[in-house]
């Protein structure tokens, strides 16, 4: 984003530099206030994708960390992280479940610093639609607190210019706060269901509405936040005793901005059928006409590593020579050892 200290080439009054970094500016606040924070391995991130999604998975508690960082070849990196944890349990005497949780975002892009933190908690009710087979639809809400901010020591405008070159000493003549929060609230709703007798070969399909309640997301006037649509949808079918494939898929809009991402995984258990003690995984996944993302998962029960890469196919490859963003993610996934544990239940929402 503004760099203070560089060599410019200059106009008898603003460098043509700092005109195109102003420029930048003015289209990532623009983009920013549209467009959500996302990650190239959405999977493990699924209270960001749906509340809906909470729950989905087989265990009594499952925790997920991912970091991301993009653009380091062509400006700041921007970096992004996500951490949610969830808890589910059973409801009353019948198959019906709960899952209580939370979702945690931060993002800190440019040189200016600019600063957003997300702390949503979320709670998910999977009523069961069949006595014999797993079956759930499932309603979902998230809601919490949003801040934003920037350091203003590291913006800088035209009116900063004195005609001989930028003079820091100078106000920058703008009118807005450097920082702000605000009330942000999303629902959703998932259907999931196993597909014949065997427990791992299951399938789920979502619809999430975010940002519902349209808050106000602006440094400078009280413009509201774009609402956002996701559809979302996953299969999971075995390949023989020891493999499986694992198929996601996103689908955003958000105003104007649609976002596609979609891919495969596939999945080998190394020691054991019943009771893998590892899992390798190998995929690709594609962002429509942005990035092809490679990525590799170990999992050594209880726990999970991953990592992704953005090989960047967009109008910007030139610019970025077709790097774009790295990611890692961690999570856990186990049972506890209480009497309402999921561990030996035969129905239970999981993907």
């Amino acid at each position: 984003m503004l760099i203070k200290n560089s060599t410019y080439y200059t106009l008898p009054c603003i460098p043509v530099r700092r005109l195109l970094q102003l420029t930048l500016l003015l289209i990532f606040s623009v983009v920013t206030k549209a467009q959500d924070l996302h990650f190239s391995q959405f999977y493990e991130a699924p209270l960001a994708r749906n509340p809906a999604l909470a729950g989905l998975f087989e265990g009594d508690v499952r925790a997920q960390l991912v970091y991301r960082n993009q653009w380091g070849s062509v400006t700041t990196p921007y970096q992004t992280g996500s951490l949610n944890s969830e808890y589910k349990f059973a409801i009353g005497r019948g198959d019906d479940f709960m899952t209580a949780g939370v979702q945690v975002l931060w993002d800190k892009a440019g040189t200016v610093a600019l600063n957003t933190t997300h702390l949503m908690p979320v709670v998910n009710y999977h009523k069961s639609m069949n006595a014999d087979k797993n079956r759930y639809v499932s309603v979902g809400f998230i809601g919490g607190l949003v801040s934003r901010s920037l350091d203003r020591s590291k913006v800088t405008t035209n009116n900063q210019y004195d005609g001989f070159g930028y003079n820091g000493s100078l106000p920058d003549g703008e009118r807005f706060a450097s920082n702000y929060s605000y009330f942000d609230a999303g629902v959703g709703v998932s259907y999931n269901s196993s597909i014949g007798e065997i427990k791992e070969n299951n399938f789920f399909v979502g619809l999430a509405y975010h940002h519902f309640n349209r808050p106000v997301n602006s440094f400078y006037q009280k413009l509201q936040h774009l609402p956002k649509w996701v559809a979302s949808g996953g299969l999971r079918t075995t390949m023989g005793d020891f493999s499986y494939i694992t198929i996601s898929a996103d689908v955003s809009v958000q105003g104007p901005y649609k976002e596609l991402i979609g891919g495969a995984m596939y999945s080998r258990k190394i020691d054991d059928i019943e009771n893998p003690a590892y899992i390798v995984h190998m995929g690709a996944y594609l962002r429509w006409e942005d990035a092809i993302i490679p990525v590799v998962k170990l999992d050594y029960q209880p726990f999970s590593i991953a990592f992704s890469y953005d090989m960047n196919i967009s109008q910007l490859r030139t610019s970025s020579q077709g790097r774009g963003g790295f990611e890692i993610s961690f999570g856990y996934t186990g049972f506890l050892n209480t009497g309402g544990s999921t561990k030996d239940v035969i129905r239970c929402p999981r993907f």
